[in-house]
């Protein structure tokens, strides 16, 4: 994991970068607010520790910075001072925890995998969320809007819905359709995909949304925003 330590006293850095390198972590070192905050804007990396006593640029002011193009990036403080007012006003500039020193590297350690794993389940969440024009479908709790109204699907239809979303503005056969959402081999004879299609299409277009789901003549369907194609309809 690439860690930002923003510290500026020899003895602490030495310290932390020990010791977490026990942990599995690797860590890079900014001297000032300063430099920390060029590091940390022009690196992706996975969490910034941050002291909040520091030379050129104070900590408070690096972590507001910081926030205003990283808004995922965790942020841990740290502060010698344990007044109440010291600590919100980390909290209050963007950081994620704080630590008082001196602390044990364990606990710091252990603070950081907590906020990368938050982090990663923040990703995943996000992951799950798909929007085209005004549909929005959140894969996780199963819930699809269309101009912010919930859409009343039943599960064949969700799961024919998810399929598309994932795999928009791509033609995607009959064949590739039925096989993924209903996981059986292809029938000749059957036109569920073209019915389940049908119904999706009516509650996705009620009330006059634009088109989404379009026919691409002897291929299949696409998800996609209407353009005008005369290949799709």
């Amino acid at each position: 994991m690439g860690i930002l330590l923003v510290e500026d006293e020899p003895n602490v850095v030495s310290v932390i970068k020990r010791g977490l390198a026990e942990f599995g972590f690797e860590v890079s070192v900014a001297a000032n607010g300063a430099t920390g905050l060029q590091m940390a804007l022009d690196n992706d990396f996975d969490l910034v520790i941050l002291d909040v006593m520091l030379p050129v640029m104070d900590g408070i002011q690096v972590c507001k910075l910081i926030r205003q193009q990283k808004q995922t990036i965790p942020i841990i403080m740290l502060t010698a001072l344990d007044s109440t007012e010291n600590i919100v006003g980390g909290l209050d500039s963007g950081a994620d925890d704080y630590m008082v020193k001196p602390f044990k590297i364990a606990e710091l350690a252990a603070r950081l995998r907590t906020l990368l794993r938050r982090k990663a389940g923040d990703m995943q969440a996000k992951n799950n969320v798909f929007t085209i024009n005004n549909l929005e479908l959140n894969a996780e709790s199963k819930i699809a809007y269309r101009n912010k109204e919930p859409l009343k699907l039943t599960a064949t239809e969700f799961r024919l819905l998810e399929y598309f979303v994932r795999n928009q503005k791509k033609v995607l056969s009959r064949i590739q359709i039925l096989e993924s959402v209903w996981d059986i081999d292809f029938n000749m004879g059957t036109n569920v995909v073209d019915v389940y299609v049908n119904y999706l299409r009516k509650k996705l277009e009620k009330n006059g949304s634009p088109k989404l789901i379009h026919t691409v003549f002897g291929m299949g369907y696409i998800m996609k925003e209407e353009d005008g194609n005369e290949n799709t309809k």
